[in-house]
């Protein structure tokens, strides 16, 4: 199957998902405007973060090996059984440090201890994260794009309607509820799907200790949990740093931004994880792994690039669409983030051939270097341009890292 097929596979499950992402924000900004929806930006940091370290960020190595031992009955088996462990390790001691924190994370990141108690549901769902990116991994894993895109469409439902009615009842705390409630709603559908498919194996459920698929695991899940846990820690020190200079509802308006780039980059980078990555792992050849390259960047950039156009022409409707007409200052900020975001993906292109070749090291400095520049260059920036300056930061930041790859690309290609 090609990238435009499991792109049109890709494509209906993440325009679920992200329906169901824009009705949570849509109502927040209903219930408290601009600065509401900076706050929800930090809550949905945490999230993100929790979300990685529920698996003990083994997801894309899930996809990855299981890629390369789905014809290896044993070993597919001692790594399934090595990853479910690892998983309820991870989420059980994730969900127990989130729940003794949980004031001081409400304070810190809401502003107001009494969401103590959202934190609080969120580290119990925590074994229900962890369970749903198991088995979307392993669907993965197996290329089963049509069942994944299901799993998708039907859990982003059920959490529209959970948004909904929470929402109605408890305003803008069941809007935040909703988020997390949402994420473990996917297991409804999930768990029957995957119970129902020909690669599904009663044994894919058992739990074990391996000592070699465990240091497998754990060496490629340090890759996961670097760019899981560095981007959205950056981000909340950069809208602490803008907050400070500017106030929250200045932060609101980079947030809006910043989520509609998210937003329609969800496409791309679904297309990416689903097709692409266990396509790159499985590669060993030199033409092969170019081919995959050449391919991605035929299909996907001309397509970012496109929309960033369409999105830059209609930033007015699509602001007050997807928020209100209080966030009209956000339609200054468009015209750098979109030039990043089509940098962006022409670097996530090159990047995920080190996640998918294991450049462990390589890729944690990377990833730490380029956290930290785009850190101070929004601070430098945004002193010199105004907030416009933090969108000025992204597209720059983009554009070193953009080249940085390419020299590791053809470092690599050329080694082959």
């Amino acid at each position: 199957m090609n990238i435009v097929r499991t792109g049109l596979y890709s494509a209906a499950g993440t325009a679920a998902r992200l329906l169901a992402a824009l009705l949570v924000v849509k109502l927040v900004a209903s219930f408290a405007g601009p600065a509401g929806v900076g706050r929800l930006g930090q809550f949905i940091s945490l999230m993100s973060l929790l979300a990685v370290f529920a698996g003990g960020g083994i997801g894309s190595a899930v996809v990855k090996y299981v890629a390369e031992y789905r014809d290896d009955a044993a070993r597919l088996a001692r790594l399934l059984s090595a990853a479910l462990w690892y998983a309820l390790l991870a989420s059980c001691a994730m969900g127990l440090v989130t729940w003794l924190f949980s004031e001081r994370i409400a304070a810190w990141l809401l502003g107001d201890t009494a969401y103590a108690g959202l934190v609080r549901v969120l580290a119990i769902a925590q074994l229900g994260v962890a369970a749903v990116n198991y088995i979307l991994a392993v669907i993965n894993g197996f290329m089963d794009v049509r069942r994944l895109a299901l799993v998708q469409v039907a859990g982003s439902a059920l959490a529209m309607l959970a948004a909904l009615a929470l929402s109605r009842w408890l305003h803008l705390y069941g809007a935040l509820l909703s988020l997390v409630l949402g994420q473990v709603l996917w297991l409804v559908v999930g768990l029957p799907a995957w119970w129902r498919s020909p690669y599904f194996q009663r044994g894919m459920l058992r739990m074990r200790f391996d000592r070699e698929m465990t240091r497998r695991l754990a060496a490629f899940s340090t890759m996961t949990l670097t760019s899981a846990l560095v981007p959205p820690l950056v981000n909340i020190a950069v809208r602490d740093d803008l907050a400070a200079r500017f106030g929250w509802e200045q932060v609101g308006y980079w947030q809006a931004v910043t989520r509609v780039s998210d937003a329609y980059l969800l496409f791309v980078v679904a297309a990416i994880n689903m097709h692409y990555l266990p396509r790159l792992a499985a590669a060993k050849e030199r033409g092969a792994l170019v081919a995959a390259l050449g391919e991605a960047w035929r299909y996907l950039l001309p397509a970012v690039m496109g929309v960033a156009v369409v999105i830059y022409l209609m930033r007015d409707v699509v602001t007050r669409v997807l928020f209100s007409g209080d966030f009209a200052a956000a339609n200054d900020l468009y015209a750098p983030q979109l030039i990043g975001d089509v940098l962006k993906i022409a670097s996530f292109v090159l990047a995920y051939l080190m996640l998918a070749k294991a450049m462990t090291r390589l890729f944690i400095v990377s990833e730490l270097v380029f956290a930290g520049t785009y850190f101070l260059l929004v601070h430098a920036l945004s002193i010199r341009f105004g907030l416009v300056g933090a969108m000025y930061a992204f597209a720059a930041n983009y554009a070193i890292y953009l080249l940085f790859n390419v020299a590791v690309a053809r470092r690599y290609l050329g080694a082959l």
